[in-house]
């Protein structure tokens, strides 16, 4: 249930390169779904890496890629993170990550723009569209120069393989939530 996630302009001449900063814990992977129609069950993917690029006098051409640990689900709740994990959901066990791969950004206005690219969960993939919003830019006190940015989307659960027909129709879809700051390579 991934994924996701950043807006990122390249240019091959121009644009910078970003590795995210999972070290200094300064990017997630979060979800929401309903639970029965209840409440909610919030979680959050806790091992992924990725990077992207970034230009921001280009930002109609954009790069981004995200590879995520499946295990690294967490809900707070041991037991039902094993069952998300298992084959009645996820099947951790045979499809271990999820990656997402940007296709292109559309500018939608000043440091904001919709993300399009392929996220394969659970062994299917599917081009999704993620409106994001550059958070900032600028030297750190460290001496590197970072850019974050976060972004959001709803998944689904269906068009993955996951088949949630015993439940509820307000599972049936997931909200992601992805932020994260690169630092410039």
């Amino acid at each position: 249930a991934i994924a996701a996630v950043a807006l990122v302009p390249l240019s091959q001449a121009q644009a910078d390169d970003y590795q995210i900063d999972i070290e200094g814990q300064h990017a997630f992977i979060q979800f929401k779904i309903n639970h029965l129609g209840y409440s909610y069950i919030l979680g959050s993917f806790e091992e992924f890496d990725g990077q992207f690029s970034y230009d921001p006098e280009d930002l109609d051409a954009s790069s981004v890629n995200i590879e995520v640990q499946v295990n690294s689900l967490n809900s707070n709740h041991a037991e039902r993170d094993r069952h998300i994990l298992s084959d009645d959901f996820l099947n951790a066990s045979e499809y271990p990550t999820a990656t997402f791969s940007s296709t292109g950004f559309e500018s939608t206005g000043e440091d904001e723009g919709v993300l399009t690219g392929d996220l394969t969960l659970h062994g299917e993939t599917q081009e999704i569209e993620m409106p994001v919003k550059l958070m900032g830019e600028g030297d750190d006190p460290w001496g590197s120069y970072r850019a974050g940015f976060e972004g959001s989307t709803t998944l689904t659960l269906g068009d993955y393989g996951i088949d949630m027909s015993d439940f509820p129709e307000a599972m049936h879809e997931l909200e992601l939530y992805v932020t994260f700051e690169g630092i410039r390579q």
